[in-house]
């Protein structure tokens, strides 16, 4: 009994912590009580909690104001967690700003998430126009309401679409979020077909994106490339040219990491000879 309530107390302790770095990472500089407040804990909690965290590197306190803020070590621990895709993020980067390039709109890459139904983003090239669809490094959102998610999502095997798609949470986030199992699934086959992903107003209002997978030498997704567009600044006649942009950038990054054949009708788990 002992060790189970020791158990506890450690998870419990863990949660706080993370929640204190999450909120700091959500209001970017905040008081004592204002993370108290965000993470649900007394301030002798949080003001101990911030103390070992100031001690440790990851936290700093604003002398004057006495508001914390999260250090850069936090930063570099996520940068180094991305070295493992150190390849992966080279290859992006170049096919990614040639989109950037020829369409002026943000371009952004993510992966799947191994545990939840999420997609994170993992690197972005800003738009060149002052009114753009901006988003944010680490940035979690639910497969279901992204062309990112949906690019990733259909270039895995069945057996993991059909596990994911068992236990999503398919809730509304926006005017045309798909909330429909049957739906989805039917569209996740379309992507495969045809190689890229779409979505209007699904994940925001307002906001249309366009997705097509980087895939690995068994054919298995590894990445998504978006293209994000304000909805009024969507040329429809321009429609066909963003399609072979997308998937000239998605087939080029695929080919850098061993990928033979064409991504349009891929079968994740079968290598190409």
């Amino acid at each position: 009994m002992a060790d189970s309530h020791t158990k506890t107390e450690n998870a419990a302790a863990v949660l706080k912590v993370f929640s204190v770095f999450e909120t700091l990472a959500q209001v970017e500089s905040a008081s004592l009580t204002e993370i108290a407040q965000k993470a649900m804990t007394s301030k002798t909690t949080a003001h101990r909690l911030m103390n070992t965290m100031v001690d440790l590197g990851y936290a700093e306190q604003d002398p004057d104001t006495e508001h914390y803020t999260l250090s850069l070590k936090l930063f570099s621990l996520a940068a180094r967690s991305l070295s493992g895709r150190s390849d992966l993020l080279k290859i992006a980067d170049r096919v990614m700003g040639k989109l950037s390039r020829a369409t002026g709109e943000s371009i952004n890459l993510g992966v799947l998430d191994d545990r939840e139904q999420k997609v994170t983003y993992i690197h972005k090239h800003d738009s060149f126009y002052s009114l753009s669809m901006s988003s944010t490094l680490g940035l979690r959102n639910p497969l279901h309401s992204t062309s990112l998610g949906k690019a990733l999502l259909a270039f895995r095997d069945d057996v993991e679409i059909e596990d994911r798609l068992d236990t999503m949470d398919l809730h509304p986030i926006a005017p045309r979020t798909i909330t429909d199992r049957a739906a989805l699934r039917e569209q996740l086959d379309q992507i495969r077909a045809q190689g890229y992903s779409e979505e209007i107003e699904e994940s925001e209002a307002g906001v249309r994106c366009m997705s097509t997978p980087v895939l690995d030498h068994m054919g298995k997704s590894v990445a998504a490339i978006s293209i994000a567009f304000p909805i009024f600044r969507f040329d429809e006649s321009k429609k066909d040219e963003y399609i072979a942009l997308l998937k000239s950038a998605g087939q080029e990054a695929s080919s850098a990491l061993g990928f033979q054949g064409e991504i349009a009708g891929a079968t994740p788990g079968q290598p190409r000879v």
